[in-house]
């Protein structure tokens, strides 16, 4: 049975989570860390992005409205991390929507390590140089076997040395040793911009609490899967605004047992 326990000590501990997010989902990642019992701290400036990463238990990185500025600021976040041994998580979002925003991410990827890459299918394919091509803007390619998500995520996380989230219906979570799948959640999370942005900011929560990237991962999936599922049975088909508050009620509210009871998680590889 999966330890959900780490919950507890992100609302009694209340780490910093410094987040270098995009301008869409800057608010909702803002407002979730907050509901879920952490501290957020929303700063992009390249002048103080060492420091925040110094005082910060995780850094999120979001590549979801780039700019050379954003990128100066992602990188020296993730240097300062490197030398202070804290978890930073990657978010690239849309990485293959352009050559441009391809090759500063995967500079990224090479001036620092990542705890956890949180990619969906095509981002991550992007990221393997297959099927770039495929990338929709932000969104990921037509729906894959689960083989083939499989072997994307299994890949990448090898090919990085991180632990790999690779999102979608069914979470799925590799560390190069081990993949592991994530059931739950629910179809209305498609229908609200940054979902997937909320996620990564989760894994730095997450990650600020517990040293295993891979078991961290593992966590901010099933946490959100649950938050998914009660926020459906929440907003009672009233349509995705309504959805979309239930998610930060239901952050602010699932306990540990929540969690046990509205996902599971099984080892793949």
């Amino acid at each position: 049975m999966t330890d959900f326990t780490p919950l507890d000590s992100v609302r009694r501990r209340r780490p910093l989570i410094h987040c270098v997010s995009n301008s869409v989902s800057l608010n909702d990642c803002a407002n979730l860390v907050l509901a879920v019992g952490a501290s957020p701290i929303m700063a992009h400036a390249p002048e103080e992005a060492a420091d925040l990463t110094a005082a910060s238990g995780a850094t999120v990185l979001n590549t979801g409205t780039p700019d050379e500025g954003r990128f100066q600021t992602c990188l020296l976040c993730g240097e300062e991390a490197a030398r202070r041994g804290r978890p930073v998580v990657l978010d690239p979002v849309g990485v293959g929507a352009s050559p441009w925003r391809l090759d500063r991410v995967q500079t990224l990827l090479d001036r620092f390590p990542t705890a956890i890459l949180r990619v969906n299918l095509g981002e991550a394919q992007a990221l393997l140089r297959q099927g770039a091509e495929a990338a929709q803007g932000v969104d990921s390619p037509a729906p894959a076997s689960l083989e083939q998500r499989q072997a994307a995520a299994a890949a990448l996380a090898k090919r990085r040395r991180t632990a790999v989230l690779l999102s979608g219906p069914e979470d799925l979570v590799a560390d190069g040793g081990s993949v592991w799948r994530v059931f739950g959640g629910s179809p209305l999370a498609a229908s609200v911009t940054g979902t997937g942005c909320m996620l990564s900011a989760l894994c730095g929560v997450f990650a600020a609490v517990e040293p295993e990237p891979l078991r961290a991962a593992l966590l901010a999936s099933a946490f959100w899967k649950a938050c998914a599922r009660q926020a459906e049975e929440r907003a009672g088909g009233r349509g995705p605004g309504s959805f979309r508050m239930a998610l930060l009620d239901a952050a602010g509210t699932l306990r540990p047992a929540d969690l046990e009871s509205r996902t599971r998680i099984e080892q793949l590889a």
